[in-house]
């Protein structure tokens, strides 16, 4: 398969090799023995996985290993996105390890998850002998051919000598360029076989040459419409976080005085509490973000690809902006909206030359005046402000249950959250301020994503708290890895948001199917009218479930004990501690641009489109 690069953003350097950086004298071992010497050497120390037959072999020196730990988690899902998670909160690659056929198709949902988020993985699976592939033996499955389109790379090893050069190969590759996944499947009988190890291999990658440095002349074209802009937005995504750029994004978002976007998976590249951050884009983005998008003359796209979910109706989107896109990955530039000035480079250099280039248009007395547009920015902004309603009935807000477990949470928070309704809330209500402080499923929205997320960032980050912000659907999908946490000193918290239904599908029945709440409502069975109730059945209690997975557990249903039942969970890191929150189950995500539409369409709350007159669409 050709080595094409596909992403955005480059990342946090993988440590180097811990060896001396001279060859180390020839050891006489089984592959198997190889294979976990080479994770050694490109300093990977924790391998979230499940032993099988096939993979059988690698799991008996694993044992020996001092320097690599094995998390032994409960379902390889879990351990998929457990390394997501350990690589996106700690910069390094992450990797999980599964048997042949059914153990490696598990992983098939993490490694897609982790290719559409550009997240540096390495996912080794065992395969039936070689002698044996293609003969549809027990517990075969083409892992290759079914990643293939998920991974960066994929390799299928059947030779012993060929593991520490593979394993080399595929550790750069997944966390140079567009980081991503890369799967190593490895036959049974090359675990098995005798080789020789020594360190470092020769790495053999012909046509992989990831373009990092810019281009000069584009970067001084894109100097001048900055300076030339009159409504200019800096649209950063998750590309500026993966290069490490963050500090360099700072810089020239000060020296441009432009105003910053920043993507879901961006969250925390640029502090939310900056003035010059307008918040998050999007069908569920702030208005401001949305509509500064709309209403610009030029936009400026540093690691992000113009998904759909920031584009909504692609030929209705910042009708009037010239784009500047900057991307380590060629094939993302002009694939969605056509570049005015296209540059490829790893965002950190990128940032870097854009902040040299611009002081040099200053420096000629180039310099835009922003003026009238901040002038309008923070008129939106005061006008259409992210908030919420109290429900009537004085039960738990949702967004109020998440605001209030950003702000008591302790400096430094890892947070993980899965997908829907609870994931859109804890993006707009929890301030970010820090970089690898927000970790979520965006291009895939994998469902069960946050709970074995957090165990990874845990693993990865031992000294900070890690919350995962779940919803009861998801939850139900992956909670089993709490026993993973417990039984291995892993002390995550998890918020259980429980409005008794999939939120978030059941929010559009509620918008676009006539409130036909068809197959939402998790805690009643067929027949069942669908609502929550506080005291009513509760299957399953999420609270006995937790405690039979070594978990304190707690209910909090009223809003007065909030407060206390956080504070409650904060102090407790002994073990892992999951919080019942039984919340409003009408509760919605505003704002909102309905699928198929036009940002222009966007609705700030239920029924409130916003006005921005018409003076402004000059």
């Amino acid at each position: 398969m050709p080595m094409t690069e596909q992403a955005t953003g480059a990342h946090h350097p993988q440590p180097r090799p811990r060896s001396s950086g001279q060859h180390s004298a020839p050891e006489y071992v089984t592959g198997a023995q190889s294979l976990v010497r080479s994770l050694e050497e490109v300093g990977a120390d924790t391998v979230f996985g499940i032993p099988g037959g096939a993979i059988l072999p690698a799991y008996d020196p694993l044992m020996d290993s001092s320097r690599v730990r094995h998390v032994l988690v409960r379902h390889e899902q879990g351990a998929g996105h457990a390394a997501t998670g350990y690589a996106q909160a700690t910069g390094r690659v992450g990797v999980c390890m599964a048997t042949s056929g059914p153990g490696a198709t598990n992983l098939v949902t993490p490694i897609a998850d982790a290719h559409m988020d550009s997240v540096p993985l390495v996912a080794i699976t065992g395969q039936v002998a070689s002698k044996a592939i293609g003969t549809d033996a027990f517990q075969e499955a083409d892992i290759v051919g079914i990643t293939m389109p998920i991974t960066k790379h994929n390799f299928l090893v059947t030779r012993a000598e060929d593991i520490p050069r593979v394993i080399a190969q595929a550790f750069h590759i997944a966390s140079t360029g567009r980081p991503g996944p890369v799967l190593v499947d490895i036959a049974k009988d090359a675990l098995q076989a005798k080789t020789t190890f020594s360190w470092p291999p020769t790495m053999d990658l012909p046509g992989y040459r990831p373009v990092t440095k810019p281009h000069a002349k584009q970067i001084r074209e894109a100097a001048k419409l900055i300076t030339a802009a009159r409504r200019p937005v800096l649209y950063v995504g998750g590309g500026v976080l993966k290069a490490g750029a963050t500090a360099e994004l700072k810089v020239l978002a000060e020296l441009t005085g432009a105003p910053v976007t920043t993507t879901l998976m961006a969250l925390g590249a640029f502090p939310d509490s900056h003035p010059q951050h307008v918040g998050m884009p999007g069908m569920h983005g702030a208005v401001t973000a949305v509509t500064a998008l709309q209403k610009a003359d030029l936009i400026v796209a540093l690691g992000a690809r113009f998904d759909d979910r920031v584009t909504g109706k692609l030929d209705s989107f910042a009708p009037h902006a010239r784009i500047v896109h900057a991307d380590i990955d060629p094939a993302e530039i002009g694939k969605n909206r056509a570049a005015d000035v296209p540059i490829v480079g790893d965002a950190r250099e990128v940032i870097a030359d854009l902040v040299q280039a611009v002081q040099k248009e200053h420096n000629e007395g180039h310099r835009g005046d922003y003026t009238a547009w901040w002038n309008d920015l923070n008129r939106w902004r005061e006008t259409y402000p992210l908030g919420y309603d109290q429900p009537e009935d004085g039960s738990l807000s949702p967004q109020q249950v998440i605001e209030r477990i950003g702000r008591l949470a302790p400096e430094g928070t890892i947070f993980a959250a899965g997908v829907g309704q609870h994931q859109m809330w804890a993006a707009h209500f929890i301030q970010y301020d820090r970089p690898a402080t927000w970790l979520n499923s965006g291009g895939a929205g994998t469902m069960g994503y946050a709970v074995p997320a957090a165990m990874g960032a845990k693993a990865g980050a031992p000294d900070r708290a890690v919350w995962a912000i779940d919803g009861d659907g998801c939850f139900q999908m992956t909670n089993q890895e709490l026993t993973t946490c417990a039984l291995n000193n892993i002390p995550i918290k998890v918020a259980v948001i429980n409005n008794g239904a999939l939120g978030m599908v059941r929010q559009w029945q509620t918008l676009f199917y006539n409130q036909r709440y068809s197959n939402t409502v998790l805690h009643s069975g067929p027949g069942a009218d669908g609502r929550q109730t506080g005291s009513g059945t509760r299957v399953p209690d999420f609270v006995k479930l937790s405690e039979a997975m070594g978990c304190h557990a707690i209910r909090c249903e009223d809003p007065a004990d909030l407060d206390k039942v956080i504070e409650e969970a904060n102090a407790i890191n002994d073990r892992p501690v999951v919080v019942d929150f039984i919340v409003h189950e009408d509760a919605m995500v505003w704002p909102m641009v309905a699928a198929g539409t036009s940002n222009d369409e966007i609705m700030a709350a239920r029924d409130v489109r916003p006005d921005f007159g018409d003076n402004e669409d000059d």
